[in-house]
C-alpha cells in the first residue's frame, strides 16, 4: 500500500494504471461500515483508492472543525489490512486555492439536512468532484447512511456526464441495531442506550409498510411514538428522488430520522 499525499502523486500513479479503479472517500475515523465499503470495492476492482481527508468546505462556521475526530494512523492500518492500493491523505492547501470555481448544490440540498446545516452540501459536492476528477475512478462506494449526500453526488455525476458508477452499499449495524457512525464514540452509556430506539423505530415502520400500511402520516405518528423520549430533529418519508410523499411507495420509499444527544446528531434511514 502506499500513501500519497499531492496531487501530482496521485494524477502520476493513475496515468500508470490500468483496469479498473474502485474509489472510496471519506473523512477518516474509520469503522466498519467504511471497512464494509472498501472491502465492496476490493471484491469488485483492479485497484482501490480510499481517500481520507476532513473537509473543511462542509462544516458550517457553528460546526467544530477541529473536534472532529482524527485517527490516521489507526486508519492507514486498517486500509493495509483491507489490502488498499492507494490512500490519499492531502492537506488543505493541496485541496483548495484561496480563488476558485465554486460548486453549488441545488434545491434539494436546501431540505432535511441541508436545512440545519445550509451550504453542507456545496462543501460535499465540492470536494467529491475535485476528488473525481483527480482519481478518475470506474466505481464510487458510499454508504446507504447518508441518503441524502448519495442522492446528490449521484445526480452530480450524472448532470457533469461523469463515466464514473455510483454504488449505494448498505447501512452497517452494531449488533443491537445501532448504525454506525464516527459520532458514536461521542455518546455515553446512557445516550448509547436511547440511540437505540432510533433504529426500533425505523424496525417497527417498515413491519407496519410489510403489513400494508400506505399512509405517511400514520407511520410518522408511530415513529414519533417511540421516539417520544429523544430530542428528534426530524422524521422524513420521501421517495427516492427525495421528494415527500403522502402514500408509502413500495420500492421507492425512504424514511430518515435524526435525532440529537446532546452536542452529538445521530442520523439513520431505511430504505423500502
Amino acid at each position: 500500500m502506499q500513501v500519497l499525499k499531492t496531487i501530482e502523486e496521485l494524477q502520476e500513479i493513475r496515468k500508470s494504471i490500468n483496469g479498473s479503479v474502485g474509489f472510496v472517500p471519506t473523512m477518516g475515523a474509520l469503522h466498519n461500515g467504511h471497512i464494509s465499503l472498501i472491502k465492496k470495492a476490493r471484491e469488485e476492482n483492479d485497484i482501490v483508492i480510499v481517500s481520507i481527508f476532513v473537509n473543511p468546505t462542509q462544516f458550517l462556521p457553528t460546526e467544530d472543525l477541529d473536534a472532529y475526530p482524527r485517527k490516521d494512523e489507526a486508519d492507514k492500518r486498517i486500509c493495509q489490512m483491507c489490502k488498499v492500493d492507494y490512500v490519499f491523505m492531502p492537506e488543505i492547501s493541496t485541496m483548495y486555492s484561496q480563488e476558485e470555481v465554486l460548486v453549488k448544490a441545488p434545491n434539494k440540498s436546501y431540505i432535511l439536512e441541508g436545512k440545519t446545516r445550509p451550504g453542507h452540501f456545496d462543501g460535499v459536492l465540492r470536494v467529491v468532484l475535485k476528488l473525481f476528477n483527480l482519481v478518475q475512478p470506474t466505481n464510487a462506494y458510499f454508504g446507504k447512511k447518508d441518503a441524502q449526500q448519495l442522492s446528490l453526488i449521484t445526480q452530480m455525476v450524472k448532470d457533469f456526464f461523469m463515466p464514473i458508477n455510483i454504488i449505494p452499499c448498505e447501512i452497517i449495524r452494531e449488533d443491537d441495531g445501532l448504525a454506525l457512525s464516527s459520532r458514536n464514540i461521542y455518546l455515553d452509556s446512557t445516550q448509547r442506550h436511547e440511540a437505540l430506539l432510533i433504529s426500533k423505530s425505523l424496525y417497527m415502520a417498515g413491519s407496519l409498510i410489510s403489513k400494508g400500511e400506505r399512509d405517511v402520516q400514520k407511520v410518522k405518528d408511530k415513529i414519533y411514538e417511540i421516539m417520544q423520549t429523544l430530542e428528534v430533529e426530524y422524521v422524513a418519508i420521501v421517495n427516492r428522488e427525495f421528494d415527500e410523499i403522502t402514500v408509502i411507495e413500495p420500492k421507492n420509499t425512504i424514511i430518515l430520522v435524526v435525532a440529537r444527544f446532546g452536542n452529538t446528531r445521530l442520523l439513520d434511514n431505511i430504505w423500502l
